[in-house]
C-alpha cells in the first residue's frame, strides 16, 4: 500500500485592527498576531472628549486622560503621597486605522476593587494586572491595568462608564477634591547630575520620566509608547538628609535580577515586581520601589539600577 503524504501549508495571518484570533490559532499558541496599523492613523479626539466629558492631553497623535486621586489622603512612612508621586488614574488612547487601543491604570481602594472588576469586564475591557505600588500605606490602594481594542465610540463610552463607577462607589469625584502639596528642598541640580536626566516639579514633587527607545514594545501588535506607560520613573520629595523617592522600573526579563539587586544593595526597598500587559512583545516586567533617606545616596542607587537597563536610561 502506498503511503499518502499530505503537506499542509500554514498561512500567516495579518490581522486588521479589532479582529480577534480564531479559536484554532489560540489553541495552536500563536504569539505573534501581526496587526497592520495604517501609517497616519488619527484619533477622533473631539469624540473622546464629547463622550467622556473630560479633557485630556494629546501627544504625538495619542491622547491621555489623567484623574488625580485627591480624595485619597495617603501616608507612607510619614510622607504624604500625592498624585504626582503616582496617585493618579489614567487611560490613554492610541490610534490604529479605523479603531484604537486603550490602555489604563486605575487606582482603587479595597472597597472599589470588586465593583470595578465587574464594571471593567461588563464594558468589554480586559484586566491585565492588579497589584500594589506601596506598602505600609494608609489607606490601602491597588492598581488595576486595563486594555481593549475597539472603535473609538465604544472605547470612549467604556472609559466614561468605568471612571463614573469609581465616583459612584466613593461618593466623590476624586479629581474635584482639593489638591495637596509637599515639601521639597532637595538639591535638584545634584539629582539631575547623578540621574543624568531633567525632571519636572509639580506641587513639591520632582519627577523623572525615562523612556526605553532601545525597545520597540508592542501590545496586540500595536506600538506602545512612553506616553502610554512604557517608561521608568522616579518621584522625589523631602529634604537632602531625609528624602522620599518612589517609582517604577520597566525591564526586559534578563534585567529584572540585576535591577532588583542594585536597588536592594543600595538601600532602596523593592515593594512589587509584576506585569502591566499580557500580549506584549517583547515580554516586559515592572518593578516598584520606595526609599527614605539621604537623597544623594538614593540617587546613586537609582543610577546604578538604571545602568542595568538598556543603554543606561534615555530621556523620553
Amino acid at each position: 500500500m502506498k503511503q499518502l503524504i499530505i503537506f499542509l501549508s500554514l498561512p500567516v495571518f495579518f490581522m486588521a485592527c479589532g479582529q480577534s484570533a480564531n479559536t484554532e490559532d489560540k489553541a495552536a499558541g500563536m504569539k505573534n498576531n501581526l496587526i497592520a496599523c495604517p501609517p497616519g492613523s488619527k484619533l477622533d479626539v473631539a469624540t473622546i472628549e464629547q463622550i467622556t466629558g473630560m479633557k485630556g492631553v494629546e501627544k504625538n497623535g495619542e491622547y491621555k486622560i489623567t484623574v488625580p486621586q485627591n480624595d485619597l489622603k495617603m501616608i507612607v512612612d510619614g510622607f504624604k503621597i500625592i498624585p504626582p508621586m503616582g496617585l493618579s488614574s489614567w487611560v490613554a488612547f492610541t490610534p490604529c486605522g479605523d479603531s484604537a487601543m486603550v490602555m489604563g491604570d486605575l487606582i482603587l481602594t479595597e472597597i472599589d476593587l470588586k465593583w470595578l472588576e465587574q464594571e471593567v469586564i461588563s464594558q468589554g475591557f480586559s484586566i491585565t494586572a492588579i497589584h500594589n505600588h506601596f506598602i505600609r500605606n494608609r489607606p490601602t490602594v491597588m492598581y488595576m491595568h486595563i486594555d481593549r481594542k475597539a472603535d473609538i465610540t465604544t472605547l470612549a463610552n467604556g472609559v466614561k462608564a468605568i471612571l463614573n463607577k469609581i465616583k459612584e462607589i466613593r461618593g466623590v469625584d476624586p479629581a474635584a477634591e482639593k489638591a495637596d502639596s509637599v515639601e521639597n528642598t532637595l538639591n535638584i541640580a545634584q539629582l539631575d547630575a547623578i540621574i543624568g536626566q531633567k525632571g519636572e516639579m509639580n506641587k513639591g514633587v520632582y519627577k523623572y520620566t525615562i523612556g526605553r527607545p532601545d525597545v520597540q514594545l508592542q501590545e496586540h501588535g500595536i506600538p506602545v509608547s512612553s506616553f502610554m506607560g512604557f517608561n521608568t520613573w522616579a518621584a522625589w520629595q523631602g529634604t537632602p538628609d531625609r528624602a522620599a523617592v518612589c517609582g517604577d522600573f520597566v525591564m526586559l526579563e534578563n534585567e529584572v535580577a540585576p535591577v532588583v539587586k542594585q536597588l536592594v544593595v543600595n538601600g532602596l526597598e523593592v515593594v512589587a515586581v509584576h506585569n502591566h500587559m499580557v500580549h506584549e512583545e517583547p515580554k516586559t516586567f515592572f518593578l516598584h520601589y520606595w526609599g527614605v533617606g539621604n537623597a544623594e545616596q538614593m540617587a546613586k542607587g537609582l543610577r546604578s539600577a538604571l545602568d542595568e537597563t538598556g543603554k543606561g536610561g534615555k530621556a523620553h
